[in-house]
C-alpha cells in the first residue's frame, strides 16, 4: 500500500478499541467509547482510511495458499489472500465459489480460512482490525455455500408461505451457520420487489411483488440473521425489481413515476426501522430520482433519499463495482478510480469489489488531494464501520472461530428441517384439470423428462424412491431438441402420467412445443415449474402446474411429495402471473389450489308420521359435506317438517363429490288421515 502504515502504538490502539486490551499509552481511552473509535481513526492515514472502505475477493483456499497465486497477482500484485488484506489494509474480504472453492462444501475449510485471514488482518503486517467477512447467501439460487451446508429453497419458496415466522427461521439458519464458518455479513436479504415477469437478475431471489409481504418477511430474516450476530444487507436500493436489465451485463433505466417508486421503496423502509445494519445500492438509473447516474454513483440516491428522507445511518455498500452496468454510463464511460470517487461522494462507506484496487485506492488519494473529497468524509465512513464491527462484536481480541465445532451447527437435523418446512409449504399448485394430482405410487407409472436447465435429474429418482415406476429421459441444455421431444412423446404413451420440469418457460419455444407434443398424446402431463412462476401462462395443455421456485434439491423433492400426495400444496403465488401477451392478468397474487378430499354424502333421514306435528327430517353430520334445505345451509341435527322438502349436498371447501354419488333428495310429507 502506498503511504505510511500504522505505527505500532497506533496499531495497538487499533487493537484497543476493538479488543479490549490494555492501553498502550496511559492517556488512550477506554476501548469501547466513541472517542476510542475517534481517536484510531484520526491516526489512520488516508490510505488506511481508504483500505478500511475497501472489501474486496481474495484468491485461495486458505490465507498462505499460493495455488492460486496467478490470479492474486493479476489482481492485486501479490500471491496469497494474506498478502492482498495486508498490502490494502482491507477492511472486509468477500468469499465467492470461483476465488474460495473451499466455501462450497466444506465448512471446517472456510472456517480455517476466515481465521487466517483475520489473523493477517490483527497481525503485524495487517491493519490491526479484524475484518469484516462477507458472503452473498441468500439462500436458493444465489449461495455461495453448499451442502453440507443447510440448502435453502429460497426467497420466491419463502414468500410462497407468507409466514414470518418461517422468515426468521430462515435468517436464524444463514445467521448461525455463517458465524460458525467466521462470516459476520450476509449480504442479504434481496427486498427488491420483483414486478416485471422478464426482470433477468432479480425474479425468485424475490420475496414477491406485495411491498407489505416483502416488507415484514424481509424484516424478519433480518432479525433473524441479526440475533446470531451477523449483520444482513437489505438489497438492492432503491429497487432492482422492474428491470428488464441485468446490472452485471449491462445498465438498467427505470423509467416509472415517483408513485411507483414508492412502492419499491416500501420494504426497504421497513428494514431501516427494523434495525438493519447495511443496504446494499443498486446499479439502476432511477430516472425519478436521478436520470444521469445509477443508484450506486448518485449522490440524489444515496444520500437525498436513502440518508435523509428514509433516515438510514447505518452502513452503505455499493454493490459488486466489477458489474458492468458501471462501465456503460451513456456519453461518459469511467475508469475505476473516478467509479470508486463517485461512489464515496454519493454516500457509500464501503467500496465493493473494485475490478482494480490500486486504481480506486489512487482514484481517492488523487481526489483528496485535489479537494474533491474530504479526510472528513473518509473519517465518517471509517468510523460507521469500526462502530458496526464494535456492535456486531467483529472486532474482538480473538476473532477467530471454533473448526471444531463447526460441523455441530452447519447442515444440522433443526436446520434442515426448516429448509424442508419452507419447500413443503411453497409448493404452489396452479392448475389441476380432473384432478390427475396427487398420482398414486402404487398404481401409477411415470415419465420424467425436461429442461436440462431445470434439473429433472433430481427429481426423477426422488419419484422413484417415493415408490413410482419411473422412466427417465434427459437432456442438457434449456431447449429441449427436436429429438429429445421426438423420443419423450414415443415413451409418453405407455405411462400413467408424464413430469416435464419446466425452467422460465415463459421465453423459451422449445420447452412450451415439448409440453403441447406429450400432452397431444393423451398422457396427462404435469408442469412442475423449477425457476419464475410465469410459465403457466404459455402452457394451455398442461393438465396440471406446480411451481416450486428453485432447482435446488429441498425444492424439487418438495415437488415430488407433492405430486405423491404426501404434500398438500399450500403454497400462494406472490407475485401477479400475467397474460402470455402481457394484457391482463392471468392469476393474481395469492392465488393457490390444493388437493381436495373426496367424500360420498350419506342420505337424510326423513320421519313421515301420520300425526304432521311428528313429521322429520335429519341431516347427517359428513366431515367435507354441506346440506342445503330449500337453498338455505343446515346444520346436522333434526328438523320438523310438512310438505315437499328438498335437500341437496355439495362439498365442502377442500373436498370433492365423489362421481356417481347422490346429491339430492325429495320428500312430499303426507297430511293427517292420507294413510
Amino acid at each position: 500500500m502506498t503511504g505510511a502504515r500504522l505505527g505500532a502504538a497506533h496499531v495497538l490502539a487499533a487493537g484497543l478499541v476493538f479488543a479490549g486490551i490494555s492501553p498502550a499509552v496511559a492517556d488512550t481511552p477506554p476501548p469501547s467509547s466513541p472517542d476510542g473509535i475517534a481517536e484510531v481513526v484520526d491516526a489512520m492515514s488516508v490510505e488506511q482510511l481508504v483500505g478500511q472502505m475497501t472489501w474486496t475477493h481474495v484468491y485461495g483456499n486458505s490465507a498462505d495458499d499460493t495455488s492460486m497465486a496467478a490470479s492474486n497477482q493479476a489482481r492485486y500484485g501479490v500471491d496469497t489472500p494474506a498478502q492482498v488484506v495486508e498490502k490494502f489494509d482491507l477492511g472486509g474480504v468477500l468469499y465467492f465459489a470461483w476465488s474460495n472453492p473451499v466455501v462450497t462444501s466444506n465448512p471446517e475449510g472456510t472456517a480455517a480460512l476466515s481465521n487466517g485471514l483475520q489473523a493477517a488482518s490483527t497481525g503485524d503486517d495487517g491493519s490491526g482490525i479484524p475484518l469484516a467477512v462477507t458472503i452473498d447467501q441468500e439462500g436458493g439460487i444465489v449461495a455461495r455455500m453448499g451442502a453440507p451446508a443447510t440448502v435453502l429453497p429460497g426467497n420466491m419458496a419463502l414468500g410462497a408461505t407468507f409466514d414470518a415466522d418461517l422468515a426468521r427461521a430462515q435468517g436464524e439458519v444463514l445467521g448461525s451457520e455463517l458465524a460458525a464458518v467466521g462470516v459476520n455479513v450476509d449480504f442479504a436479504p434481496v427486498v427488491d420487489i420483483n414486478t416485471n415477469p422478464a426482470n433477468p437478475v432479480i425474479g425468485v431471489r424475490s420475496m414477491g411483488s406485495d411491498p407489505d409481504a416483502v416488507g415484514e418477511l424481509g424484516v424478519a430474516q433480518i432479525l433473524g440473521l441479526q440475533s446470531q450476530n451477523v449483520g444482513a444487507a437489505a438489497k438492492h436500493f432503491p429497487g432492482h425489481g422492474d428491470t428488464v436489465t441485468d446490472s452485471h451485463t449491462g445498465l438498467p433505466i427505470v423509467t416509472y413515476p415517483r408513485e411507483t417508486l414508492d412502492r419499491h421503496l416500501a420494504p426497504f423502509q421497513d428494514a431501516i426501522d427494523a434495525g438493519v445494519d447495511m443496504v446494499m445500492t443498486a446499479h439502476v438509473i432511477v430516472e425519478a430520482i436521478d436520470p444521469e447516474m445509477p443508484g450506486t454513483l448518485s449522490h440524489a440516491v444515496l444520500t437525498d433519499l436513502l440518508r435523509e428522507e428514509l433516515g438510514f445511518d447505518g452502513v452503505i455498500t455499493t454493490d459488486a463495482l466489477d458489474m458492468a452496468a458501471l462501465k456503460q454510463l451513456p456519453d461518459n464511460p469511467l475508469d475505476d478510480g473516478q467509479i470508486a470517487v463517485l461512489a464515496i461522494q454519493a454516500g457509500s462507506d464501503i467500496l465493493l469489489n473494485s475490478p482494480n484496487v490500486q486504481a480506486s485506492l489512487d482514484g481517492v488519494l488523487d481526489a483528496v488531494a485535489d479537494g474533491d473529497i474530504t479526510r472528513d468524509r473518509l473519517e465518517e465512513s471509517v468510523t460507521r464501520i469500526l462502530e458496526w464491527k464494535l456492535e456486531r462484536g467483529v472486532a474482538e481480541d480473538d476473532p477467530s472461530v471454533p473448526v471444531d465445532s463447526v460441523l455441530d451447527v452447519v447442515g444440522n437435523d433443526e436446520h434442515l428441517a426448516t429448509a424442508a418446512e419452507i419447500a413443503d409449504r411453497s409448493v404452489t399448485l396452479l392448475r389441476n384439470e380432473g384432478r390427475v394430482l396427487p398420482l398414486d405410487p402404487a398404481e401409477d407409472s411415470v415419465l420424467m423428462v425436461g429442461a436440462g436447465s431445470a434439473w429433472p435429474e433430481r427429481m426423477g429418482p426422488m419419484l422413484a424412491n417415493l415408490g413410482f415406476s419411473v422412466t427417465e429421459d434427459y437432456e442438457n441444455g434449456g431447449s429441449p431438441s427436436a429429438a429429445y421431444r421426438t423420443r419423450a412423446v414415443g415413451k409418453a404413451y405407455s405411462h400413467d402420467a408424464v413430469v416435464f420440469a419446466s425452467y422460465n418457460a415463459s421465453g423459451n419455444a422449445a420447452q412450451q412445443q415439448m409440453v403441447a407434443e406429450l400432452a397431444a398424446t393423451g398422457t396427462p402431463v404435469i408442469v412442475v415449474a423449477t425457476r419464475n412462476p410465469y410459465d403457466i401462462n404459455v402452457m394451455p395443455d398442461a393438465d396440471a402446474v406446480l411451481n416450486i421456485y428453485g432447482w435446488g434439491v429441498p425444492n424439487h423433492l418438495a415437488g415430488a411429495r407433492a405430486i405423491a400426495g404426501l404434500v398438500n400444496p399450500s403454497g400462494r403465488l406472490p407475485v401477479d402471473v400475467p397474460t402470455a401477451d402481457g394484457s391482463g392478468t392471468l392469476l393474481e397474487l395469492g392465488f393457490g389450489l390444493s388437493y381436495e378430499t373426496p367424500v360420498v354424502p350419506e342420505e337424510p333421514v326423513f320421519d313421515d308420521q301420520l300425526n304432521r306435528s311428528n313429521d322429520f327430517y335429519t341431516i347427517p353430520s359428513v366431515t367435507g359435506v354441506e346440506y342445503w334445505v330449500d337453498g338455505k345451509l343446515a346444520k346436522a341435527k333434526r328438523y320438523p317438517a310438512k310438505g315437499t322438502v328438498t335437500i341437496t349436498a355439495t362439498a365442502a371447501d377442500g373436498y370433492y363429490v365423489v362421481d356417481g354419488s347422490e346429491t339430492e333428495w325429495n320428500h312430499t310429507f303426507e297430511k293427517p288421515g292420507r294413510r
